[in-house]
């Protein structure tokens, strides 16, 4: 597990630990819901299309600069960001074995997650804070 200060402080904001179990219950279930998208790629598709709910990113990806551009356009898109510690747990989350540094919850029309979106969202917002 990583500790405080292996996590590059340009990972900002980062999860707490209740947050991050919060992330990621609702990142599986986007999976379920097909509301995912995989990878840093498969992410900046969804925020420039505009069918990013929120992106997740993870700190310890390696560098971190390869997913650093996410941050800049959720912020011109106005998407909410938020990063969690480890790119494993994401990939779990995520429904793969393999590590995953990036992936965007996609809005969907009707889906049964709003709620759940919506109450991360303002959790992400108010890191921000």
């Amino acid at each position: 597990m990583l500790t405080e200060a292996d996590v590059n402080p340009k990972a900002y904001p980062l999860a707490d630990a209740h947050l991050t179990k919060k992330l990621l219950d609702l990142v599986q279930q986007s999976c379920n819901y097909k509301q995912l998208r995989k990878g840093a790629n498969e992410a900046t598709k969804t925020l420039n299309r505009g069918i990013s709910e929120f992106i997740v990113m993870a700190a310890d990806a390696e560098p971190l600069e390869i997913i650093l551009h996410l941050p800049l356009l959720c912020e011109d898109k106005n998407v909410p960001y938020v990063f969690v510690r480890s790119k494993q747990a994401l990939g779990r989350a995520c429904g793969v074995s393999r590590p995953v540094i990036a992936c965007s919850v996609t809005i969907k029309e009707g889906s049964q997650l709003k709620q759940q979106i919506q109450s991360i969202q303002q959790s992400i917002e108010r890191l921000l804070v």
